[in-house]
């Protein structure tokens, strides 16, 4: 994606920030604004309009879930931007809060991640495309619980709704699991029927897919730390 792509970043702790926005740059993304905390975060983004607003989950003043409900203002208000939530821990519950009812736009990583600096400008981008990106530990977590309509799906169709659920294309999804695509389409056509999905669009049916086991396992998930 070209320059023209536009970010907006909070983060409380100064060098973590300056790390985020250092990634984001030499990646040619351009930086409107920097927030310290969830007000000042609403108030960037409702100033320069970017593509994408990325925050962290805890901030001041009582560093609990402030960027979780900034996030779903920002969603709430100015639903064209997407909205990339970083965490010390990913916690189940809030990425099914902030999912709601639709995954487009939406990203959810550890804060490790962006360490990783090709995949998180990857999950920059594919937010800002209108697409999801969900950290690979919860979507192996969730994936791991027994329940729901998940139990129907087979091995290789469990593997498949993960790697949709991080947000990666057909191809990618394809290569990395030594398949060609035509034996996924099958997959996830197979997802699509086991699920009951309703006969849409295959994007929607892909966000459907993904938000049919976060919710299945949503309130069965703790807090405890994964990584």
């Amino acid at each position: 994606m070209s320059a023209d792509l536009r970010v907006v970043v909070a983060e409380d702790s100064f060098l973590t920030r300056a790390g985020i926005v250092r990634v984001l740059e030499q990646a040619g993304i351009t930086v409107a604004g920097e927030a310290r905390d969830a007000e000042e975060l609403l108030a960037q983004v409702r100033e320069h309009r970017p593509d994408v607003a990325i925050t962290d989950i805890r901030m001041p003043p009582t560093q609990t879930d402030e960027g979780v409900r900034a996030a779903a203002a920002i969603r709430a208000e100015l639903p064209g931007t997407g909205v990339l939530v970083l965490s010390q821990y990913v916690t189940e519950r809030y990425a099914v809060a902030l999912l709601g009812e639709s995954a487009a736009g939406v990203g959810y990583l550890l804060k490790s991640r962006v360490l990783e600096s090709q995949g998180f400008v990857e999950a920059v981008r594919q937010v800002a495309r209108g697409g999801s990106a969900l950290d690979p530990e919860v979507v192996s977590h969730m994936l791991e619980r027994t329940g729901g309509p998940i139990d129907g799906l087979s091995a290789h169709e469990r593997e498949v709704l993960a790697q949709m659920a991080q947000g990666k294309s057909n191809a990618a999804i394809a290569a990395g699991l030594g398949i060609g695509e035509h034996t996924l389409q099958r997959h996830i056509g197979s997802i699509f029927v086991k699920l009951e999905l309703p006969v849409t669009g295959e994007e929607h049916r892909r966000v459907l897919a993904v938000l049919s086991y976060l919710r299945a396992h949503g309130d069965e998930s703790s807090q405890q730390p994964l990584g």
